[in-house]
């Protein structure tokens, strides 16, 4: 049906029956009492801002949400004005941020406890001049089902690189034993990816994510200029044994929110541990008693000459056991200072 023209043949108006004059009363929606309608009582507020999948604890604000896996490095249970609350430290890979708990709290805080990966969603908002997340869920993670580098300090230095360099040492070991030693361990996929994921030590040198295959790349390529400077060195032997001396670490060490060890890396520590995943690789390979013994007698020594007799009894071992104690001295100092020595 066609539109009825007004009364008033004056008075403008559009197809749709409405008036268009200014100020003239929409037919659109729901009206108030003082007539304005819904669209012009609006008030455009802004949401809280959902962070990108990408978003790290460093790239937060006030009003953003917060969701995903952090490591719960603090849990206290204390008392407000309002009745008891939980109050947490989450921290990822660029840091860390403090939270609260303040609604289901008995029950949560029988969830799970500080050392933990646990899922949390809520709202970051600034208290006291500090961002705080006050957290609405939070949910205790296996944390063999999580990433670690999203929560626990990485190596600055490229892995893939570092990857790279460590095949290129390995390339350069011409000795048909160590060579294929060499080769058995590095065509081990699991062994690769817990190399690259494994620190040295907890608190030390080198004691993040990466820091193994850092710290062994740093002593081989120590041992090329070793070798350059004394010749009468067993390049192959040294070469070989700085690759592998600190192999055990691979399996000493436990991932959640913090490094942990593991039962086998507190009873046997990780010199027993590397000459046990090396035993039978180099069986497979073909390494003669003579080879496997001297490349044994490198790796027991490698802090010291204890394991052994209290002496060395080759020159790579002694070669061995001071540029691993070169390397980890600088990266300690550099890394924690020069302590009171």
């Amino acid at each position: 049906m066609a539109p009825v023209a007004p009364d008033d043949p004056s008075t403008p108006y559009a197809p749709d029956g409405s008036d268009p004059r200014p100020g003239a009363p929409s037919t659109d929606g729901p009206r108030d009492p003082d007539g304005a309608s819904a669209d012009e009582r609006r008030i455009d507020v802004p949401a809280p801002r959902d962070p990108p999948p990408s978003a790290t604890i460093a790239a937060l604000g006030p009003g953003d949400r917060i969701a995903g896996a952090y490591a719960c490095v603090r849990k206290d249970r204390a008392q407000g004005r309002s009745g008891a609350y939980l109050a947490l430290g989450l921290r990822d890979r660029t840091g860390t941020i403090p939270a609260r708990v303040f609604k289901d709290v008995d029950r949560l805080d029988a969830a799970f406890g500080r050392g933990d990966v646990v899922q949390v969603a809520g709202t970051v908002d600034r208290y006291r001049e500090e961002l705080v997340a006050e957290l609405t869920a939070v949910r205790r993670l296996d944390p063999a089902q999580v990433d670690p580098t999203q929560f626990l300090p990485t190596a600055y230095r490229d892995l893939d690189e570092l990857d790279g360099f460590l095949e290129g040492l390995a390339g350069e070991v011409g000795d048909t034993g160590f060579g294929g030693l060499l080769h058995q361990l590095l065509s081990d996929e699991g062994l690769r990816r817990r190399w690259r994921l494994a620190p040295c030590t907890i608190g030390g040198h080198h004691s993040y994510l990466g820091g193994l295959l850092e710290h062994t790349v740093a002593v081989g390529a120590l041992a090329q200029e070793a070798c350059v400077h004394h010749p009468g060195l067993n390049r192959d032997l040294l070469l070989t044994a700085c690759i592998v001396h600190d192999l055990g670490r691979t399996r000493e060490f436990t991932y959640a929110a913090e490094i942990g060890r593991t039962e086998q890396g507190e009873m046997l520590g990780h010199v027993e541990l590397g000459l046990r995943i090396m035993s039978e690789p180099a069986r497979r390979a073909g390494l003669d008693e003579t080879r496997w013994m001297h490349l044994a007698h490198c790796v027991l020594t490698h802090h010291g000459p204890e394991r052994a007799g209290g002496r060395f009894r080759s020159a790579e071992a002694a070669t061995l056991h001071r540029i691993n104690a070169l390397d980890a001295t600088i990266k300690d100092a550099l890394e924690h200072g020069l302590g009171n020595g």
